[in-house]
């Protein structure tokens, strides 16, 4: 996701991206330990660069999660 669609949202918007973010995160680790199959280190490494994204935004406005 780019940083200005992050940017626009609200800090309520942020924190539900951030929950399925973190979801779907857990899922793909899931699927590749399940499979042995790191097929989708791509997506994995998107995922964990927005999380990274969502929590600099929110530690900017003074938001504790």
């Amino acid at each position: 996701m780019k940083i200005k669609n992050l940017r626009s949202l609200s800090n309520e918007g942020l924190v539900a991206k951030l929950d399925e973010l973190r979801l779907e995160s857990a899922i793909e680790k899931r699927k590749i330990a399940a499979t042995g199959v790191a097929s989708k280190k791509v997506k994995i490494r998107e995922i964990r660069r927005t999380i990274a994204q969502i929590l600099t935004l929110l530690s900017q406005r003074g938001v504790k999660v």
